[in-house]
């Protein structure tokens, strides 16, 4: 079994900064998707709360993610979060029981 690491991370803006969250973001999805080790790479907003944004994320493993989460531009948005979070992320790990529906 590979040590893939899913995780479901929740991000609530704080209302105002919504759609400029959705426009920074919107343009890192494909381009995540395109990295080595990305297996799953999903950008959701909630209906009901429009300032809540999901993600859904299968690496193939830490080191992976870890090279995911260092690109300059990931590094410098982190350091910046609280500028449109209204709370810092929630992060749930999950484990992936079924494979991945993803055609690469």
């Amino acid at each position: 079994m590979s040590e893939r690491l899913g995780f479901i991370l929740h991000a609530k803006t704080r209302p105002e900064k919504a759609e400029a969250f959705e426009a920074l973001f919107r343009a890192y999805v494909e381009p995540s998707r395109a990295e080595p080790g990305c297996i799953e790479y999903h950008m959701l907003r909630d209906k009901e709360d429009p300032s809540l944004f999901i993600f859904y994320e299968i690496w193939a493993s830490q080191a992976h993610l870890d090279v995911h989460s260092n690109l300059p531009h990931m590094k410098e948005f982190f350091a910046q979060r609280m500028e449109y979070l209204q709370q810092d992320f929630d992060i749930r790990q999950i484990e992936m029981l079924s494979d991945s529906s993803a055609i690469r």
